[in-house]
């Protein structure tokens, strides 16, 4: 089972009061891949490991034959009623992607939020993100909207989600000019095989405003797990999503990686967190497991520091 101390280490979110784990559970899973027993199993399990941060959003899984969204939030609202300590959770949700309530629009905004809550059986969020980037609406109209809720106390910090870097940096400096809560973090498509459209642009604007970057598909849907290399990928709702990553140079990848986890002994998930934790802006990866034994494997990188000729060979085989 999980190692009580794997996750124990809490970091800084820098301008707020934040701290989170070293890594973020991904509650994409939760309503997909995971019915209610399993997601409360691997909740517990994070949890039992010292885990705090949970990444959900409203959209969660309505992609799902059946779901209409908000099962991965409802998930946790259970779990949260079974006694678990909220104050010492981080929870973090997002609005914009949900069928009926797409888009930025202060109304849809709103209306997002308070089901999002009702949902989750809390009062209060502590991360809001725009799960999208809006260009229909202005963006002061919606940075507005997040203000509010932030005032209100529904939300208490808020961020971007899958944004270009002229408009995050657009974003930020409207924030600024008009005294209104910031974007205080990034969540962004980027590991070991995708990283060009982070590191080209994105980053730079993340380092220069002081915001927290928390990627995720950190294991790229599962591939740099090492299960879906050597071209015969086990049948899975994902396995589509991490073939895809095969064409990009994505089995030398795995192979480096491999090498590694073989000299430490630790699951090949675990090194490419390991790299990903250790890049400029990153302060915590998402990932996700549909088992406590599959996170036990991942979270194995909290205590894993690679070394330079490590970190050069990881380098060399992704670029």
């Amino acid at each position: 089972m999980s190692d009580h101390s794997a996750l124990a280490a809490r970091l800084p979110v820098a301008g707020t009061d934040l701290r989170v784990a070293p890594l973020c559970f991904g509650g994409n899973v939760l309503g997909w891949t995971c019915d209610e027993r399993q997601s409360r199993a691997v909740l517990d399990a994070y949890a039992a490991a010292g885990g705090n941060f949970v990444d959900t959003a409203d959209q969660y899984s309505s992609w799902v034959p059946g779901n209409i969204g908000g099962e991965s939030e409802t998930i946790i609202g259970g779990w949260l009623a079974t006694g678990v300590d909220r104050g010492d959770l981080v929870i973090a949700t997002k609005c914009g992607r949900m069928p009926g309530l797409e888009g930025l629009a202060p109304a849809t905004v709103r209306a997002a939020v308070d089901a999002s809550l009702r949902r989750l059986g809390t009062d209060y969020v502590d991360v809001l993100y725009a799960h999208l980037d809006d260009t229909e609406t202005p963006l002061e109209a919606t940075l507005e909207t997040f203000d509010s809720l932030v005032r209100a106390g529904k939300v208490r910090y808020v961020g971007a989600s899958n944004f270009g870097a002229e408009r995050l940096d657009q974003a930020l400096k409207t924030a600024t000019a008009n005294d209104w809560a910031p974007f205080t973090a990034l969540q962004t498509h980027y590991n070991l095989v995708e990283r060009e459209a982070y590191e080209t642009d994105l980053r730079a604007v993340v380092a220069r405003h002081g915001l927290a970057c928390f990627p995720y598909y950190g294991l790229a849907s599962g591939y740099l797990t090492g299960k879906y290399s050597g071209g015969s990928a086990p049948a899975s709702p994902r396995s589509a999503a991490a073939a895809r990553y095969r064409e990009r140079g994505g089995e030398r990848v795995v192979d480096a990686l491999k090498v590694i986890a073989d000299r430490r002994a630790v699951s090949v998930g675990a090194v490419a967190l390991a790299w990903l934790a250790r890049q400029p802006t990153v302060v915590a990866p998402i990932a996700s497991a549909r088992t406590p034994d599959q996170l036990t494997e991942i979270m194995a990188f909290a205590g894993l520091t690679l070394d330079t000729d490590e970190l050069a060979a990881l380098d060399a085989a992704s670029r």
